[in-house]
């Protein structure tokens, strides 16, 4: 079961340097969730694709698209085969763990202005301190205005931060578990120590509030209907020496994301209509308006067949998804060689060896997994091999060590065949999180594969 590096089979490596060079370029910019369905649909449009709400009909090879409150892309390359044949998917989220401001975020003490936030998923707290960050989201208006906020990803901007306690006074601190010395309270940013002239109360945040007003024209009570994350600031880095590895924050899951898009982008006609379906919450559940659990992909279905004019619309929507096959493009824990006890090396993900293929995630039991049929896999398996993708298998770690999810089981659901199928991280959750160059372009060519078998 030896699987060699994918880098071993690249004498010229420029190809896949190419590719690299263009997915730093839209993890870094693709901050938020908001900010990567964006790019997608900028993405999409240079490439032929058409917001679907803006056709009357559709045939075979139009290329379409549709948008859900700006945070999820269900993309479509119409196939020659009948629609309710199925259709091949490739499913990944475009948001990741971060912090987010709160309703009523602002405050004065001791001096400062900070901002009270709530961190979104699954972190290590303590990851989360000392290190630059940036302020990206919406701010939206009584009067209906949405204000774009990016404060902290330019050269020239400031940035903020999450401060912790030096080292000389942190004897109680280093007394607490890891998991408790970094309270998620005590996970507020610093805005701001300047004062406002002729201003006694809270001075210095009426100074941050003055400059917010100046620059984008909004009020403290604005924040109520405001979306603000902090994340790390800065762009995606090249990582080692021999710059085999992309270093960046948000790889979980947007480098999935942007190999799922590229492959259908560079995809020209399909027998069976080609989809990349972007979705947001996955790293809370996949809950709300936004996430998979959403009836948006379904209805989005539905729309494609009436603008195929066809009647009985959503029990073919039903029959389509039943039919369909899918790829969950979602990320797998990469071995650390530093802490390797919390994974079984023989069945592990190795950064270097190709597409990672996980036939269930879940905890312990598998409870929460999708646990895919044998004979998908099978389908999948010679699909790789047939295109000539390296591709690896793996879990989340040991058996009793933990674990986690993703989409799968929720599209799982409406009968079709479903595995995951994803990139190897190290880091993963971490502001800083690692993948291989040759993983995100194996994972390219495998989902390509995948869309036109």
């Amino acid at each position: 079961m030896y699987r060699k590096n994918a880098w071993l089979k690249y004498e010229d490596k420029k190809e896949v340097f190419d590719f690299a060079e263009q997915y730093k370029q839209f993890l870094s910019v693709a901050k938020s969730e908001r900010i990567a369905v964006k790019e997608a649909v900028r993405l999409l449009e240079a490439n032929g694709f058409v917001n679907a709400e803006e056709v009357a009909q559709i045939e075979a090879g139009d290329r379409v698209y549709f948008v859900n409150k700006s945070k999820n892309v269900a993309a479509y390359i119409i196939g020659t085969d009948p629609l309710e044949e199925g259709l091949r998917i490739l499913g990944a989220h475009v948001d990741s763990p971060r912090l987010d401001l709160k309703e009523n975020p602002l405050y004065e003490s001791k001096g400062y202005a900070l901002g009270d936030t709530h961190y979104y998923g699954g972190i290590k707290k303590y990851q989360w301190t000392t290190i630059p960050l940036a302020l990206v989201g919406v701010v939206c208006k009584k009067d209906g205005k949405v204000v774009e906020i990016n404060i902290g990803d330019n050269p020239n901007d400031p940035v903020v931060g999450v401060t912790d306690l030096l080292i000389h006074l942190s004897a109680d601190q280093m007394e607490k578990k890891l998991g408790k010395a970094i309270e998620g309270e005590n996970l507020d940013i610093t805005l701001g120590s300047m004062p406002l002239n002729d201003k006694d109360k809270e001075p210095v945040k009426a100074n941050i509030l003055k400059l917010l007003k100046d620059k984008y024209d909004i009020e403290e009570e604005d924040f109520i209907s405001a979306e603000i994350e902090i994340v790390p600031a800065g762009m995606a880095r090249d990582y080692g020496l021999d710059r085999s590895m992309i270093a960046g924050y948000g790889h979980d899951d947007r480098s999935c994301v942007y190999a799922s898009l590229m492959a259908l982008l560079h995809t020209k006609e399909v027998k069976k209509t080609a989809c990349c379906l972007l979705v947001d919450k996955e790293e809370i559940g996949s809950v709300g308006a936004t996430g998979a659990h959403s009836l948006f992909f379904e209805n989005t279905i539905a729309k494609l067949f009436r603008l195929f004019k066809e009647e009985n619309v959503l029990w073919k929507a039903r029959l389509t998804l039943e039919n369909s096959e899918m790829l969950s493009s979602d990320v797998s824990a990469a071995l650390d060689p530093l802490y390797a006890y919390v994974s079984e090396a023989k069945n592990a993900a190795y950064l270097g060896e190709g597409l990672v293929f996980n036939k269930y995630t879940g905890s312990r039991g598998k409870s929460g997994s999708n646990d895919a049929q044998p004979e998908y896999y099978a389908f999948i398996r010679r699909i790789m091999d047939e295109a000539n993708v390296n591709w690896q298998t793996a879990e989340l770690g040991k058996v009793d060590q933990g674990g986690g999810g993703t989409i799968a089981y929720i599209l799982a659901n409406y009968n079709m065949k479903v595995i995951d199928a994803g990139i190897a991280v190290l880091n993963m959750h971490a502001p800083m999180e690692i993948v291989s160059k040759v993983d995100v372009y194996e994972a390219y060519l495998g989902y390509k594969a995948f869309l036109v078998a």
